[in-house]
C-alpha cells in the first residue's frame, strides 16, 4: 500500500469521470489529495460525490483548481475538451488515461503543461490496477513521471515503459483480465463435466489462480519449474499437459498476445490521427 499522505497538499481533478475516473476517484481518496471529479448527467455527478470528491460539470473551473489533471474522457470526446480547457493547463501536470492518445499529440493539446500517458486496466474497479505510465525527457526532469508514480500507486502497482510498448502493454495487462476470465470459465465448465458444482470449483480455481502467483512473485521460479513440480510421472497432470500441447494453447496464447497488439496499434493510430487533426494539428506519423 502506498503511504496514506502521498498526496497531501495537492488537488486532482479528474476530468470525465465515469466508469474508470469513478474508481481512480476512489483509490485517490485514502491518498491525502483534494479531489474534484467532472461530469455532464447527474447520475454522474451524484456517483463522483460518494467517491469523496467535489463534483463538477465546469471542466475549465476543474483545470484552475487543480495541481494534477486527470483526463479520463473518451478518445471521441479529446478534441473536444483540449479546447474546452484550452491555455489554462500550462505549468500543471495532465496525466492522460485516454487510449491511443500519444505523448506528442497530448503536448500539443495542452501546450506549457508537463504531460504523462498512463495505462490503468479494469482492476482499478477495485483498487488493484495494474498501470503502466510514460513520459518524454521533459516530463522527467520536470517531475512528471514521479508525481505520476505516486497517483498510481494509490491504485495498485505501476510500471514505467517506454511509449512504444504500450500497445504491447494494452494487449498483456489491459486485455489479459477478459483473456484469463476466458481461460478459467474453461477450466470450470471442465469441472462441472466432471460433476462438481459450479460454485465449489469456480472459488476453489480462483483460490489456486490466486496462490500460484503469489507462488511465482515469491520464489525465483520460471513457470516452467513450478509446472515440473506439480507434474509426476505418468500422473493427472502430465495427461492434462499432453492435451494443452495437442491443442496448441501456449501458440494461440502467444499469437493472442501478438494479435491484439497489432490490433492496438492500428487503433491508436487511428485515434491518434483523429485527435491530431480535430486539435488541429495534423502532424501524423502514419
Amino acid at each position: 500500500m502506498p503511504d496514506s499522505r502521498v498526496l497531501e497538499g495537492y488537488t486532482v481533478s479528474v476530468l470525465g469521470a465515469g466508469r474508470i475516473g469513478q474508481a481512480i476517484l476512489r483509490s485517490l481518496a485514502p491518498c491525502g489529495a483534494r479531489l474534484i471529479g467532472t461530469g455532464r448527467r447527474n447520475a454522474t455527478l451524484r456517483a463522483i460525490a460518494e467517491t469523496g470528491a467535489e463534483p463538477l460539470r465546469d471542466n475549465r473551473l476543474a483545470v484552475e483548481r487543480a495541481d494534477i489533471i486527470i483526463v479520463s474522457v473518451k478518445p471521441y470526446q479529446f478534441a473536444e475538451l483540449a479546447s474546452e480547457i484550452s491555455g489554462l493547463a500550462g505549468g500543471k501536470t495532465v496525466i492522460s488515461v485516454v487510449a491511443g492518445v500519444k505523448l506528442e499529440t497530448l503536448k500539443a493539446a495542452f501546450p506549457g503543461a508537463r504531460v504523462v500517458r498512463a495505462m490503468p486496466n479494469i482492476n482499478a474497479l477495485i483498487g488493484r490496477s495494474t498501470t503502466a505510465i510514460a513520459t518524454d525527457p521533459q516530463g522527467e526532469r520536470d517531475g512528471a513521471l514521479r508525481l505520476a508514480e505516486k497517483v498510481f500507486s494509490c491504485l495498485g502497482t505501476v510500471y514505467t515503459i517506454p511509449e512504444e510498448w504500450f500497445d504491447t502493454w494494452t494487449a498483456l495487462v489491459g486485455s489479459s483480465p477478459a483473456f484469463l476470465a476466458e481461460i478459467i470459465d474453461g477450466l470450470v465448465l471442465g469441472a462441472v463435466m466432471t460433476g462438481m458444482p459450479r460454485e465449489l470449483a469456480y472459488k476453489a480455481l480462483l483460490d489456486a489462480i490466486k496462490a500460484t502467483a503469489e507462488h511465482l512473485q515469491l520464489t525465483p521460479y520460471h513457470p516452467l519449474q513450478l509446472r515440473d513440480e506439480v507434474t509426476t510421472p505418468a500422473g493427472t497432470t502430465i495427461y492434462g499437459l499432453k492435451i494443452l500441447e495437442s491443442r496448441g494453447v501456449k501458440s494461440g496464447l502467444m499469437e493472442v498476445i501478438e494479435t491484439s497488439t497489432e490490433r492496438g496499434r492500428i487503433l491508436g493510430e487511428m485515434i491518434d490521427h483523429k485527435v491530431r487533426k480535430q486539435i488541429g494539428n495534423p502532424q501524423n506519423p502514419a
